[in-house]
């Protein structure tokens, strides 16, 4: 499969015109993937930040756990707000401003004395901000901006890209906090949100559709409350809902609270620094291979058993005796099984209800991943404070991988009908 770049590239493709180079297929995923990765990365990293913050503002790490599980379901309750304004007014205003509220987040996290006014930045602000410039709005302009031939391998290229962004700011962000304190380090990834602004621009899609003949691209002048109820209506949407929130409580509660996990097991810093290095390392390879095989086979059954392996891979981490090889060997295999699951569920929703008022309807199922890694988050400090271990946890994140992946077998992902569409797989 080949791309081609002057082909669906928003409205200059609708109107028949070629598209300039800041609006072909290659630009678009680079550009998604790197305002992605970075606003992805900057959020995986928080959980380096967690002990030297609680350490000089005296706090507990139920306090931080609970400013990060209030980001986490902030970022899911906006989610299909942002979504709504991306579809009808465009992209690229939600993903430059979710850009410059992340940096204000940033910013108000290094000046917050309280638990409060650090669950304002650090949870609500900074948590409607990764609505705007993660999956829903980035993968949403991406699936209008290419036909359906395209739409599989080009989302988890953009993933990819994401992910090797997010890699770098792994030992970036420990460098930062060993040259600048833990404050210069979030004041310093606050300019770095603020200078990618400019990677905004090219999706200026105004919530068009490419025109593809042989996918569910066209909503036929469909209004956007029809289609919510549309979604509604539908089982399928919400076992995806229900499936996305184990993923979201896997990945909240490995992100956040892995590193202090290692040490109170007895491992280095730099353990956890290069755990967290090769899950986003390993998941550049995991979001392309997922993509592109979400292109040729079921994708409802990839991701049932990405869930499964996910639970396999935790329960050997916990059985295994720990050490360096065994963390490795963890990390590498959650990275892998990462964020693949993203643009697979995206794209059953788009192969399902097609892309007119995918970042709505994608903002609805992510309010599910988001409840699960507010839980994850949470409940990772909580437990942690009242029984003095994660293992409680641990066992909770399994036995939820267990339950979305039969909550996936039975979604019907065929293509909804309408205004004499034929039914066609994207």
């Amino acid at each position: 499969m080949t791309f081609h770049p002057l082909q669906s590239t928003g409205s200059s493709a609708l109107r028949g015109l070629a598209a300039p180079w800041w609006r072909q297929l290659w630009v678009l995923v680079l550009a998604g993937g790197l305002l992605m990765g970075l606003a992805l990365g900057v959020r995986h990293v928080q959980g380096l930040f967690m002990l030297p913050i609680i350490a000089e503002r005296g706090w507990t790490r139920e306090t931080f756990a609970f400013a990060m599980a209030v980001q986490n379901l902030a970022w899911g309750l906006a989610q299909p707000f942002t979504g709504m304004l991306a579809d009808r007014h465009g992209s690229w205003k939600v993903m430059a401003g979710g850009l410059a509220l992340y940096a204000a987040g940033l910013c108000g996290m290094t000046q917050a004395h309280t638990p409060a006014a650090l669950v304002w930045s650090a949870g609500l602000c900074i948590g409607v901000a990764l609505s705007g410039t993660t999956f829903g709005v980035v993968y949403g302009a991406l699936s209008r901006m290419t036909g359906a031939a395209q739409r599989s391998r080009a989302l988890g290229l953009a993933g990819a890209v994401g992910g090797i962004a997010q890699f770098a700011l792994v030992p970036g962000a420990q460098a930062l906090l060993a040259g600048t304190g833990w404050a210069g380090a979030l004041l310093l990834l606050a300019v770095a949100l603020a200078v990618l602004l400019p990677l905004a621009l090219p999706f200026q899609d105004r919530g068009e559709a490419a025109p593809d003949p042989r996918a569910p691209d066209q909503a036929g002048g469909q209004p956007l409350r029809a289609a919510v109820r549309e979604a509604f209506g539908h089982s399928g949407f919400w076992l995806l809902n229900l499936g996305f929130l184990a993923c979201g409580f896997q990945l909240a509660f490995i992100a956040s609270h892995l590193p202090a996990y290692l040490l109170d097991r007895g491992m280095r810093p730099a353990d956890g620094l290069a755990a967290l290095a090769i899950i986003a390392l390993a998941n550049v390879a995991g979001v392309y291979v997922c993509g592109l095989m979400g292109g040729r086979h079921s994708k409802k059954y990839l991701l049932a058993g990405i869930y499964l392996a996910r639970t396999a891979v935790m329960a050997l981490f916990l059985l295994l005796p720990l050490g360096p090889a065994t963390l490795y060997a963890f990390s590498a295999a959650m990275g892998f099984l990462w964020l693949g699951t993203v643009p697979l569920t995206n794209g059953i929703l788009a192969q399902v209800f097609g892309v007119r008022y995918l970042a709505t309807l994608f903002g609805f199922v992510f309010l599910g991943h988001q409840l699960g890694s507010f839980l994850g988050v949470w409940l990772g400090g909580l437990v942690f404070e009242l029984t003095r271990s994660y293992d409680a946890v641990w066992y909770g994140a399994m036995a939820l991988g267990i339950v979305a992946a039969a909550l996936h077998s039975p979604i019907d992902d065929r293509q909804i009908v309408r205004s004499g569409l034929a039914p066609a797989r994207s």
